[in-house]
């Protein structure tokens, strides 16, 4: 999370720090249409930033979300980005609309306007703007409806994952829309400064990223396909395990990374996490997936074997640690997925580690549970089985209490993000380094 942090706060400051560089007069606005003037153009760079860095996040860059932690950091920086820039976007329009309220309440009387600069005198890019002005004030402001009803929806979790996918995808030609705005109305003699330069490269990165998500290419090296060989349903889990045989496509994985998957006609595409080891002898793989919402709970009434698949990745750096002697492995519900590729690859590749795994499930299969015994004998790790209703809630106490070398751990975590919140807060306030405990954000909306 700090590196996710950093990075936004980084990112608004710099930008700041650039756009008042560029326009130190604004300390010296005096009226009220002076400083509105600044503000619009202020908060519209932020906005308009945040945007293009939304945009490239949106391609999944392999390098960028590496720097970040892993994929599920960036996404987890996305949703951030976009809920600011809905906020800085509405902040834009407020003090674009002032001036107009103020006059409609009797706050406030327009004055003459002032005189208009000689068209002999304008470079002609500023005459070009000048003439674009009207219609992108327009298309602007209808961008920033559709953009704010967009965001919304990708944020109120209960509208399903399908009408998400599809309507998230309409912010690629709002953003361009949007772009035209920005290019037109930024203040022209800004472009000569250190902020035009800087909105021209992020303008030209989001464009082009808008334009891959447009055509589709999101992802596009990194696809392959596959066909579903088996399947595996564990109703006390209420989860699917499926196996999979891939083509020459897919190169291979780390044990815990995910990838993204689309099974036979489906047309819908879900990040699952890998739940087996890679073996480039017998190139398969295995996911298991929790019926959490309306499309994985079809997966199985509706998937056979022999259906094809589409997979994309591997992404994700939550990957086997094979640096700390001294390891502790907690799974919440379905987050033992990543657990087990470990348990599989450490089992073939054993390594002389001390390390503790706390599965925590209200219950699991019987069949599951002789699989995971297995692998976690193999491989030297010891189980721990933590069930509810006999053990009470998992705490930072009692884990304390049942590893007493806690501290010289390193923690790993993978479940229901305020159960891993609560853990870490406690071991960390007990001592822990914070960079010790470890945890994925599998949360993509």
């Amino acid at each position: 999370m700090r590196r996710i942090e950093t990075a936004f706060g980084t990112f608004l400051l710099v930008l700041t720090g650039v756009w008042f560089v560029s326009n130190p007069d604004v300390f010296q606005a005096t009226t009220f249409i002076g400083l509105r003037g600044y503000m619009v153009q202020y908060t519209g760079v932020l906005a308009i930033g945040l945007m293009s860095l939304i945009m490239l996040l949106a391609v999944r860059p392999v390098l960028l979300s590496q720097r970040l932690g892993g994929l599920d950091k960036a996404y987890r920086l996305h949703k951030w980005l976009g809920i600011t820039a809905l906020a800085l976007s509405i902040i834009h329009w407020i003090w674009r609309m002032a001036p107009k309220w103020a006059s409609a309440l009797g706050l406030y009387e327009r004055g003459p306007r002032g005189p208009r600069p000689d068209e002999g005198t304008l470079h002609w890019g500023q005459s070009f703007f000048g003439a674009q002005r009207g219609l992108a004030e327009s298309v602007g402001e209808w961008a920033f409806y559709i953009a704010v009803v967009l965001i919304i929806v990708a944020l109120i979790k209960w509208i399903p994952y399908r009408w998400f996918a599809k309507t998230h995808t309409l912010l690629a030609p709002v953003y361009l829309v949007l772009v035209y705005h920005g290019v037109v109305l930024l203040d022209f003699a800004n472009w000569a400064t250190p902020v035009g330069y800087v909105m021209a490269g992020m303008l030209a990165v989001g464009t082009v990223c808008a334009i891959i998500v447009l055509t589709g290419r999101i992802g596009r090296d990194r696809k392959s396909g596959g066909e579903v060989t088996e399947l595996n349903y564990f109703p006390q889990m209420r989860s699917l395990e499926i196996r999979i045989k891939t083509d020459g496509g897919w190169k291979g994985h780390r044990a815990g990374q995910f990838a993204f998957a689309r099974f036979g006609t489906s047309d819908e595409i879900h990040p699952f996490t890998i739940a087996s080891a890679w073996h480039k002898d017998d190139p398969r793989l295995t996911i298991i997936a929790k019926e959490l919402g309306d499309y994985t709970k079809t997966l199985p009434d509706t998937l056979k074997s022999g259906d094809a698949v589409v997979l994309e990745g591997p992404y994700g750096t939550f990957t086997l640690d094979r640096k700390h002697a001294r390891q502790i492995w907690i799974s919440g519900g379905i987050g033992l997925t990543p657990f087990v590729a470990w348990l599989e690859a450490l089992s073939e590749k054993p390594e002389s580690f001390e390390i503790d795994f706390f599965q925590v499930a209200p219950e699991c299969d019987a069949e599951l549970m002789v699989s995971i015994e297995s692998l976690a004998s193999k491989a030297g790790v010891r189980l721990h089985q933590w069930r509810d209703a006999q053990d009470g809630f998992l705490t930072g106490e009692k884990l304390r209490g049942e590893v007493p070398e806690w501290k010289q751990a390193h923690v790993w975590f993978c479940g229901p993000s305020a159960f891993g919140l609560a853990i870490k807060n406690d071991l960390v306030a007990a001592g822990l380094n914070r960079r010790a405990f470890h945890q994925e954000l599998f949360d993509f909306r």
